[in-house]
């Protein structure tokens, strides 16, 4: 089968190959054909090593398709149904799992560090666990989330993962509340999404943050109030908070640089969400003064921090009453082959979210 591989971290490339074979289909697992996916910036964090991932691997985590077999022990899923990835699914039975807190479950990370692809050559991981640049991918069963009819693939894919984390940022972890002043900084399709779940929450100003224009006009179009560039955020702080600070900030670019300035646009006793994925070396600093005399709320959100499950049930329900637009969303429609056309138009700002269609 066809596949996007990449054979080395550090490389900017990916190599379409037709020599891949999906492997690990068994007890517990389902084998999937994969129609459509999304490429998410943190494909690009694991190319570059800012992510952790064994090489070589297929990125992609962020699809959806068909199930074509499912293995023994494996109930609730059959073949032909339709289906997201899930490339952090529950084991339900863990610490964080009995707490209520799914989505800091382990069991799927444990996933990325076996391989579930081979070529001719050896073994080839699937990033995260899953690998969705791919005709086909095995995959657990809790990977596998049937969706209804009337969800197309390419929404489903977006539901799967950016969708989810930007609308999960707002709703679950920040509780941004209805009237309150919100920015973003960072407006790809997960910031794009937590734009529009500010605006559900009731947001009265959303300032979208990013240096990309072509992003800025999408942000008005998708729910902010104001569009910035990064050096004009400063005085987009002092005329509509008079310079005292947003309520919420977020931060969906995954640096410390970014989180600093994050932090510094908060309000006092206001929230500063950091949503972005950033590398293991790079430090967020706060002094211990500020820290305790500023009274900010710092939060982490983690794939939108809360069940992923009721996050894609809520997702699909605001899509189907038209309170969230995510077909705009979707910029560039490419194949396979056009795969690395496609990073370049995410690394540049391009695009807000590519679907490769299988």
């Amino acid at each position: 089968m066809r596949a996007a591989v990449l054979h080395e971290i550090g490389q900017e490339k990916l190599e379409v190959l037709d020599d891949v074979e999906a492997v690990g289909f068994g007890p517990g697992k389902v084998r999937l054909r994969i129609r459509a996916t999304g490429l998410c910036h943190s494909d690009v964090s694991a190319m570059s090593g800012v992510l952790p991932q064994p090489a070589p691997f297929i990125p992609g985590h962020e699809g959806a398709g068909e199930v074509m077999d499912v293995g023994d022990g494996v109930t609730g899923l059959s073949a032909g149904d339709r289906v997201l990835v899930c490339w952090l699914p529950a084991c339900g039975a863990c610490p964080s799992c009995k707490r209520g807190q799914t989505h800091l479950c382990l069991a799927g990370f444990m996933n990325a560090g076996t391989p579930n692809f081979k070529r001719p050559g050896g073994d080839v991981f699937g990033f995260a666990g899953t690998g969705t640049f791919t005709e086909e991918v095995v995959v657990g069963a809790g990977c596998a989330v049937p969706i209804p009819d009337d969800v197309p693939f390419e929404i489903a894919a977006l539901i799967g993962c950016g969708v989810t984390t930007g609308l999960g940022a707002a709703i679950n972890t920040a509780k941004v509340e209805a009237g309150s002043s919100v920015a973003v900084i960072g407006c790809g399709g997960v910031g794009i999404s937590t734009i529009q779940g500010a605006r559900v929450q009731g947001a009265a100003q959303i300032v979208a943050v990013d240096p990309v224009a072509s992003r800025r006009e999408a942000a008005l179009r998708f729910g902010a109030t104001e569009a910035v560039s990064p050096d004009e955020f400063a005085d987009a702080k002092q005329r509509i908070t008079t310079g005292e600070g947003f309520d919420y900030v977020f931060e969906v670019v995954g640096k410390s640089a970014t989180a600093r300035t994050a932090y510094e646009n908060t309000r006092r006793g206001g929230t500063l969400c950091v949503v972005g994925a950033g590398a293991m070396d790079d430090n967020f600093q706060v002094n211990m003064f500020e820290l305790f005399f500023d009274e900010k709320r710092i939060l982490p959100s983690m794939y939108g921090g809360g069940d992923v499950l009721r996050s894609y049930e809520r997702a699909i329900a605001l899509w189907r009453a038209g309170r969230i637009d995510l077909e705009s969303m979707i910029t560039h429609r490419v194949g396979l082959d056009g795969i690395n056309d496609a990073l370049d138009q995410m690394r540049t700002g391009e695009s807000l979210r590519t679907c490769v269609e299988l």
